[in-house]
């Protein structure tokens, strides 16, 4: 059997969920898998970025990262979404990119595409169980199979224990107040085996 394809799709203006990208790009990689790290297309106009240098430190530090388009989601075995939150939902970049991706769902390619989600606030109950489920709604329509981390492994729990994927507080200095390295790995490698399970079954 070939190996898993996964995307790893993330919207980052701090650097946060860049760093999770990465590191579920690492988790994925240790499992055999063959892993794309892509950001979705940036909204805000230059005027606003130019504003924060920590936004606009992100956009340079991303610029060679490529934007996911459809094309990835159809190569795709797998899916990971790593986003902020912005009100207890996904932010507008990423709702976008889901949004356009109409031709797809309509042809049935988003079908059984394995999907997990991470996601970074500001505060532990800042909406990060929120975000996630709202990701997980359209990845509902998209007819995808939602592999969750649930309580898989112990370090889950040093993470915050945050079932629906992994989530990590972000202090006023833009650093991570968890220490998730090991539970985004983990999450990257269930949803690699989930989606192996997939595969093999179709084949």
């Amino acid at each position: 059997m070939s190996n898993v394809k996964l995307a790893v799709i993330f919207y980052s203006m701090g650097g946060t969920n860049y760093q999770l990208a990465k590191w579920a790009e690492e988790g994925a990689k240790e499992v055999g898998a063959e892993v794309k790290v892509l950001k979705v297309q940036e909204l805000a106009p230059d005027s606003i970025i130019e504003k924060n240098d920590i936004w606009k430190n992100t956009v340079e530090a991303t610029k060679e990262v490529s934007i996911a388009t459809g094309d990835d989601i159809e190569w795709a075995d797998a899916i990971i979404f790593s986003v902020p939150t912005r009100f207890g939902n996904m932010p507008s970049q990423m709702k976008q990119f889901l949004d356009i991706q109409g031709g797809l769902w309509a042809t049935g390619k988003t079908v059984n595409k394995v999907v997990s989600a991470m996601t970074s606030a500001q505060n532990p109950h800042g909406g990060q169980e929120a975000t996630l489920l709202s990701l997980y709604t359209s990845m509902m329509h998209w007819g995808a199979i939602i592999a969750t981390p649930g309580y898989t492994d112990s370090v889950l729990f040093g993470a915050g224990g945050n079932p629906y994927g992994t989530s990590v507080t972000v202090g006023q200095d833009g650093k991570m107040i968890e220490d998730v390295q090991a539970a985004v790995k983990h999450q990257a490698k269930r949803t690699v085996t989930v989606a192996e399970w997939v595969k093999k079954s179709n084949q």
